[in-house]
């Protein structure tokens, strides 16, 4: 009899969990979030029953300084705190919960979007920029984590590597995209916060740009490889680590570029190489392609830092107006800026282009609405690349 009961009730505690995880699985519309509403205005829930105070926050509401706005969340007698968005352009989007003022996450949004030491959820409207972020059904392209020998850093070094779909069953030389991240970022910020690999595997599905390698070196010169992914263990984030943008990731680039002509099948000449960059990255592709002025046909400056800390004593910096001169006479087929108009670093940009008007130097310029965000940065680079390798 008392087996008898132990098999019931162990019958019974089965049923009730399965009951729950398919209750999971299946879970009721009023559970889900976020809902993207058929006018791509956007629900969002939260069940948080004892909070006295919830707050939402997304990079589409106005924000002050470098804070990002917030709204608030409206609270029902069950407990779920609700805010329905306006509508929203096609994109990717990341925001946060504020529950009694502290930041969490959303438990019903698996889907994270980690910048630095900030994790937010993220979700994507189609119909626009935002199918060139999702994952497509077209050929895919592949990644690797390649290791190369950095003497002037004094250490092996990692970088992430894209070749396109077809690589490795052809024999086709390909040209080449040096493509770099900002402060705070490494060698994987352009693929996980960029959503660089769908956009190159869409872009070249549609024809609208060449096949290419792309390489996403760490700009961080001191590291050996992105957080977590070095032999230092699990160190905590920064936004700032020794030799940043004092010359050092200009002296040594060219270790990347030697490595790359040796070990895959590029096309190594100037007219197959592309450089481009966001912030810090956009910093260090300009010095680099007027430091190596015969080295690439296409610069890209995605909301780019221009002018180096006058306390940097590097030879790279010196002579910034003669070798921009020297890069101007030894020719280029594109020089590619872009900046959103409320950008911080706006008018640095309006003052180097400026500067290149003054010595009649061709550049393309993109304004955008927008601050120093990675929706410019991807529109930016879904621009970029179709004008390239032409």
């Amino acid at each position: 009899m008392k087996n008898t009961l132990l098999t019931i009730l162990a019958i019974f505690t089965l049923a009730v969990s399965t009951n729950k995880a398919q209750e999971a699985i299946w879970n009721n519309k009023e559970n889900s979030t976020p809902e993207i509403n058929p006018d791509n205005s956007v629900t969002f829930r939260l069940f948080a029953p004892n909070a006295k105070e919830v707050k939402l926050s997304g990079p589409w509401m106005p924000s002050v300084g470098w804070t990002p706005g917030t709204v608030n969340m409206i609270k029902d007698e069950k407990g779920f705190w609700t805010y329905k968005s306006p509508a929203l352009n096609s994109d990717l989007y990341y925001y946060s919960f504020y529950v009694d003022g502290m930041k969490c996450a959303d438990p019903k949004n698996m889907y994270q979007y980690k910048d630095g030491d900030n994790i937010s959820n993220m979700f994507i409207i189609g119909g626009g920029n935002g199918d060139f972020y999702k994952v497509n059904q077209v050929p895919h392209g592949s990644v690797t984590r390649r290791w190369y020998d950095s003497p002037g850093n004094g250490m092996s070094r990692r970088i992430s590597i894209y070749t396109p779909a077809g690589y490795e069953t052809s024999v086709e030389k390909y040209p080449v995209l040096y493509l770099l991240h900002g402060m705070g970022g490494d060698e994987e910020a352009w693929i996980s916060l960029g959503n660089a690999i769908q956009i190159l595997d869409n872009l070249i599905a549609q024809g609208k740009a060449k096949p290419m390698i792309v390489v996403m070196p760490n700009g961080n010169v001191s590291q050996e490889a992105a957080l977590g992914q070095s032999s230092i263990g699990l160190m905590q984030p920064g936004p700032r680590f020794p030799h940043t943008m004092d010359g050092k990731m200009e002296e040594t680039f060219t270790e990347i570029v030697h490595f790359m002509d040796a070990n895959y099948r590029t096309i190594p000449k100037k007219s197959s190489r592309a450089i481009a960059g966001l912030s810090m990255g956009g910093f260090h592709s300009l010095h680099i392609s007027r430091y190596y002025p015969n080295t690439f046909d296409y610069i890209g400056l995605f909301s780019p830092a221009i002018m180096p800390d006058p306390r940097m004593d590097s030879k790279v910096y010196a002579n910034f107006d003669g070798s921009l001169k020297q890069q101007l006479e030894n020719g280029y087929k594109l020089y590619w800026i872009g900046i959103g108009n409320t950008d911080f670093l706006y008018k640095g940009v309006k003052d180097y282009r400026s500067k290149l008007d003054s010595i009649k130097m061709p550049y393309i310029y993109r304004e955008t609405d927008g601050g120093h965000t990675w929706s410019n940065w991807r529109a930016y680079l879904s621009e970029f690349v179709p004008l390239i390798f032409k």
